[in-house]
């Protein structure tokens, strides 16, 4: 399928329309009187739509992951669980959100952060399931999600060639054509040098039957902008009312003033001439401007970025025992669930390589699979 229907609009692959997701994220603090306000924000400056996350934090996160100390400036409690607890809204809080956003004409739905979530917001019937970065590589997930009715969009942060390509491949398997790939850097904020906008062009040319769009984490309004003339057709940035609030996303969010800039800019760049641009055409229409330059140069083979290791060591998702597991025992799907961990364990997109093969020794609930449990090899993707 070449088009994405989200909400009331129809994102064509060919098409002049940007959809605009205000990421909000966690930048209300936890307070659902500063989400609102970010809504109404996101609405003044032209978005589509605005986005929280959704976790249900026992079913994304193990104990030990739950209960390791989190001492530092951007913290809501004094362990990982206590600080995202702090930052969780309820069901009835998302429930009144999304009243409140059909209220005022914006579209509102939420990233599902493990299966639990996921369900929760089909449920709740949005618009459409954003599955972020730090579970592109959760097959588990992705294949309950391919089977919902509901339109999917999925962002590659920390993702090789390999995981992306299995990404299409369940959905493919699933018969899913109503969904869209972002490219996207895990990095906060993302350095030009890094962003590495020629993925687009890339993944537009690999797989012609899906919208391509952007996630950015990058500083200002340009590299979005660049994004949209290479032929993404969704972007996804942070929102905040200020970039100096407690908190790690706010300064690679946009404020409101910018955020409606970036919009503004978007509408009309994407008038002066048919989409895609090619790069030296974009190079000249931002003068030669060294960020868009370095952003625009990159390889056309995606791989984890170093300056993606630290989310990846932080959130990325590990294969965890679901029971407590005997030596010896044949591992099934069954044995085990996707999990961030403390510490990290096998790469949740290295599942298949486990399945059918025997543990060394005892494993208790919840910990994670490390690879000298096994006697084979394992290769990371």
């Amino acid at each position: 399928m070449s088009f994405i229907q989200l909400g009331d609009v129809k994102v064509e692959r060919g098409g002049k329309h940007i959809y605009i997701i205000a990421e909000i994220g966690q930048n209300h603090q936890g307070n659902i009187e500063i989400a609102k306000q970010l809504i109404l924000q996101a609405k003044k400056a032209g978005c589509h739509c605005v986005k929280l996350q959704k976790s249900c934090l026992r079913a994304k996160f193990t104990k030990s992951a739950l209960d390791r100390c989190y001492d530092n400036p951007n913290s809501w409690g004094s362990s990982y669980g206590e600080h995202k607890e702090y930052l969780e809204f309820t069901l009835q809080q998302f429930d009144d959100l999304q009243k409140f956003c059909f209220d005022i004409g914006i579209d509102f739905t939420s990233s599902a952060m493990d299966e639990v979530s996921l369900k929760q917001l089909d449920e709740l019937d949005v618009p459409f399931i954003k599955i972020g970065s730090g579970d592109a590589n959760n097959f588990l997930m992705l294949e309950k999600a391919a089977a919902l009715n509901r339109p999917l969009i999925i962002s590659t942060g920390m993702q090789s060639v390999k995981s992306i390509d299995a990404i299409v491949k369940i959905m493919r398997d699933a018969n899913k054509t109503n969904y869209a790939l972002l490219h996207c850097v895990s990095s906060y904020p993302t350095e030009p040098k890094d962003c590495n906008l020629q993925m687009i062009t890339v993944m537009s040319k690999k797989y012609p039957e899906i919208v391509i769009g952007y996630s950015g984490h990058e500083i200002g309004i340009n590299i979005s902008k660049a994004a949209v003339v290479l032929g993404a057709k969704i972007i996804e940035r942070h929102i905040t009312l200020d970039k100096n609030q407690k908190g790690s996303d706010h300064k690679c969010s946009l404020e409101p003033d910018e955020l409606q800039q970036m919009i503004q800019d978007i509408n009309s760049i994407s008038l002066i001439k048919p989409i895609p641009w090619t790069q030296d055409e974009i190079i000249n229409y931002f003068n030669n401007n060294i960020n868009i330059t370095q952003a625009l140069h990159g390889s056309e083979k995606r791989c984890l970025l170093a300056c993606e290791w630290n989310c990846k060591s932080k959130l990325g998702k590990s294969i965890v025992a679901a029971r407590d597991l005997e030596r010896g025992r044949i591992i099934t799907k069954d044995d085990i669930c996707i999990k961030v961990s403390e510490p990290n364990g096998i790469p949740a997109e290295c599942l298949q390589q486990i399945m059918g093969h025997s543990i060394l020794i005892d494993i208790k609930e919840d910990n994670p699979l490390m690879s000298h449990l096994f006697s084979h090899h394992i290769e990371e993707f």
